[in-house]
């Protein structure tokens, strides 16, 4: 698993976007349609049209990194929105990249009343 550093924030760009695009087309999806700079050390998330497919933009200071996942089974979870972004926790992170729908977890257990 891919362990995000402390202040890195991580942008999912809603709506689908050309899997065909590499490092170039989807640094310029991260600056021209979420406003971000592709360059800031942020993560910036990319899904295709079938859902099986996402793709993880990262510059680490010394380049950018194009991280991949394709799901054999199932589909990553997504904002219904057409356009823009949202911001994750590194845990939805987690979720997103193992086909967990991290809008509502739900907990395994719950705490014992104190009465």
């Amino acid at each position: 698993m891919i362990s995000v550093p402390a202040g890195v924030r991580i942008y999912l760009a809603t709506g689908r976007t050309d899997m065909r695009k590499g490092f170039d087309g989807l640094a310029m999806l991260a600056q021209q349609v979420l406003g971000r700079d592709p360059f800031s050390g942020h993560v910036f998330i990319f899904r295709g049209r079938r859902g099986d497919l996402v793709k993880l933009l990262y510059w680490d200071g010394q380049g950018l990194c194009l991280f991949a996942k394709r799901l054999e089974k199932g589909r990553f979870v997504w904002p219904a929105a057409k356009d823009g972004a949202v911001a994750l926790t590194p845990a939805q992170l987690s979720m997103l990249l193992e086909g967990i729908d991290w809008r509502m977890p739900e907990r395994t257990w719950r705490p014992a009343s104190a009465g």
